[in-house]
């Protein structure tokens, strides 16, 4: 079964359940395991999965992280889980910290079932990193969420590749999260920019303001502006025959019992022509 497909079943569980996964076990249950599972890891193997890892360290003694995923006998990632409804913070990570640098893991997870954050050692080596490279959310997974976490699959874990990409995927995760700030309230710094790329005269307090007020408007009328344009695009794509869903027929009536309507041809080429 493909990754879109384990992890969309399991979106669907994530909406439907969460609010009643108030524990940590509970979040690790019905949540976490299966998240290992559609990436391939047989959670059922301890020389695999390993769950409660121990590494003493320092006058940390005892201490556990929820679980340890191995490969050759050696760890891979760190994962530690927590109840559904906590919002993750990096003071959740202490074991992850810890455990890090006396481990050959170079991945690590915050989890709550729900959100993933992925850490690695980009900044300083076999120290993790006080913020993560990477992180989704299970109940609004994006096409490149997916593309992402095929990286982290069994079948194609390789963890030089993904520590050579963690550091582009921190930075565009920083400036995604830079934009969305300015989107929504433009900084000052923002606002006098534009302002001086459309004013030519003097930027007085009074014109700042004015710009500042038109700035976000804007910028959302220009996003809307660029959906409305792919969807003109993908309403007036043209659909021939043989670009139909697999399986369907031009033919209502087809003998095979299955029935593709107008309607689901037309959703099925807007669809197409957006992707």
């Amino acid at each position: 079964m493909e990754l879109n497909i384990r992890l969309a079943e399991l979106q669907k569980r994530t909406i439907e359940h969460r609010e009643v996964l108030l524990t940590e076990e509970a979040a690790k249950t019905a949540l976490v395991m299966p998240f290992l599972q559609s990436l391939g890891y047989d959670v059922f193997n301890p020389s695999e999965v390993v769950p409660e890892f121990t590494a003493d360290v320092g006058t940390k003694k005892g201490e556990k992280v929820d679980y340890a995923i191995c490969a050759g006998g050696k760890v891979s990632i760190l994962i530690e889980c927590k109840p559904s409804s906590v919002q993750l913070n990096v003071n959740h990570a202490g074991q992850l910290f810890r455990y890090f640098s006396v481990t050959d893991a170079r991945l690590a997870v915050l989890t709550n079932g729900v959100v993933y954050q992925f850490y690695s050692d980009i900044e300083r080596p076999n120290k993790m990193d006080d913020k993560p490279f990477f992180t989704f959310t299970m109940d609004a997974i994006k096409p490149g969420d997916i593309r992402t976490l095929e990286k982290f699959t069994k079948a194609a874990f390789d963890i030089d590749k993904i520590v050579q990409e963690a550091g582009n995927l921190k930075t565009q995760s920083l400036i995604r999260l830079e934009l969305e700030k300015e989107f929504a309230e433009p900084s000052d710094e923002f606002v006098r920019m534009m302002a001086q790329r459309v004013h030519g005269g003097r930027l007085t307090p009074a014109i700042k303001d004015g710009f500042a007020k038109l700035l976000a408007p804007a910028i959302a009328a220009l996003i809307r502006d660029f959906v409305n344009e792919r969807l003109s695009s993908a309403l007036k794509a043209s659909s021939p025959v043989e670009d139909l869903p697999p399986g369907a027929s031009d033919d209502p009536s087809d003998g095979d019992g299955i029935v593709t309507t107008q309607e689901e041809i037309s959703g099925f080429h807007i669809i197409q022509a957006i992707a």
